[in-house]
């Protein structure tokens, strides 16, 4: 488990300074638009899959701390991976959420919201660029 600290530190990192935040017009980019209906969070989630393996995930839009935070790390771990082993790190995130047991390891920074489940209004700040994720993962694999 991280330091409280950390974690803080880690989620302002990401909300101040995304590595994943750009606007793609490249049509070789499938993207999902995601909002929430209770607070600001309204992103579009970029991502390019190219011989079953993710090359690219961006994301743009406006979102809380917890949300831009989040979704920049989800890309971050996700880039790189075959869409099956996206998929398994995003498992493990739902079941970190969910208060079930999970890999640690597969999570890296995503720990930070290790604690998340104890504020259910915020999960789905926490939830909703990874469902965008998710939802584009679907769509290559079809």
């Amino acid at each position: 488990m991280m330091d409280k600290e950390i974690k803080r530190e880690i989620m302002l990192d990401h909300y101040s300074n995304p590595n994943n935040k750009s606007t793609i017009e490249d049509p070789s980019y499938k993207s999902i638009h995601n909002a929430s209906d209770s607070c600001i969070d309204d992103i579009t989630v970029f991502m390019k899959v190219e011989n079953d393996k993710i090359v690219d995930t961006k994301f743009d839009g406006v979102g809380c701390t917890i949300c831009t935070a989040s979704t920049d790390i989800m890309c971050d771990l996700v880039t790189g991976k075959s869409l099956s082993e996206a998929k398994n790190i995003i498992n493990e995130y739902y079941n970190m959420i969910d208060e079930k047991p999970f890999d640690e390891d597969a999570l890296d920074e995503a720990n930070a919201f290790d604690t998340l489940y104890q504020q259910a209004n915020r999960i789905k700040c926490g939830t909703i660029g990874i469902h965008a994720i998710e939802d584009l993962i679907k769509e290559y694999e079809k």
